[in-house]
This record gives structure tokens, C-alpha cells and sequence, in this order.
């Protein structure tokens, strides 16, 4: 899997913010599977769902990031195994599952979209 795939656009969503981790494959990929607490390399766009204002991105710095899944937030740990390398994957993450409530980290009491792009697993 090559990393030059172009870096996603992100629309803020007109509909209520959801309650719960919402996955959606936008590509299906066809190589190793992502198990939890795999370290897993991708490229990946988060914005904050009421504005879809952009907070980080892997393509900004233009490298992609790899990390194991248990040092990230709930949303990832329960939302990237399953995906496959090559693939694309959207994360609707409310609150709970990302920094909490509203006034510890700056994302607090925000529900965020996440774009990723899975190009390794180990």
C-alpha cells in the first residue's frame, strides 16, 4: 500500500452529533488485518464535528504516524481493528470515547471525525 493516497476533505454533518462510535469503510482493504493493541501505521485527518474545523493531520506534516492502539483514545481502540491495510475508514467519535468532557484537553466535550488510512499493521 502506497502512501500517496491524497488527503481526505471532511464535511462538518448537518445531523445531530451521534452518541456512539460510528465506523464507516469508505475503501475496504485487502491486506493484514488490525487486531487490538496492534501498532499500526496510517495517515489520518481529524476535524471537530459541529464546525468540521480541521484540529490534526498526518498529511499536514506530510509523514504518515505509527502508533500502538492501546496508547490512543477509546474511538481508535474500538474503531480500527477490523480494518484491513489499504483501507479507508471514517470514526465518528462522540465525547466519551475521545478526551471526555469539555475543559481538560482542548478537544474535551467535542465529538470528532476521524479519516484513516491503514497502511501497516506490526
Amino acid at each position: 500500500m502506497s502512501d500517496n493516497r491524497t488527503k481526505p476533505e471532511i464535511d462538518a454533518p448537518t445531523e445531530p452529533a451521534p452518541s456512539q462510535l460510528v465506523i464507516r469503510d469508505i475503501i475496504v482493504g485487502d491486506g493484514a488485518e488490525a487486531k487490538p493493541g496492534d501498532t499500526v501505521t496510517v495517515h489520518y485527518a481529524g476535524v471537530e464535528y459541529e464546525s468540521g474545523e480541521e484540529f490534526d493531520s498526518s498529511w499536514g506534516r506530510g509523514e504518515s504516524i505509527q502508533f500502538p492502539l492501546r496508547g490512543l483514545i477509546q474511538g481508535w481502540q474500538d474503531g480500527i481493528p477490523g480494518m484491513k491495510v489499504g483501507g479507508r475508514r471514517e470514526l465518528v467519535i462522540p465525547p466519551h470515547l475521545a478526551y471526555g468532557p469539555a475543559g481538560g484537553h482542548f478537544l474535551g466535550g467535542k465529538t470528532l471525525i476521524f479519516v484513516i488510512d491503514l497502511l501497516q499493521v506490526g
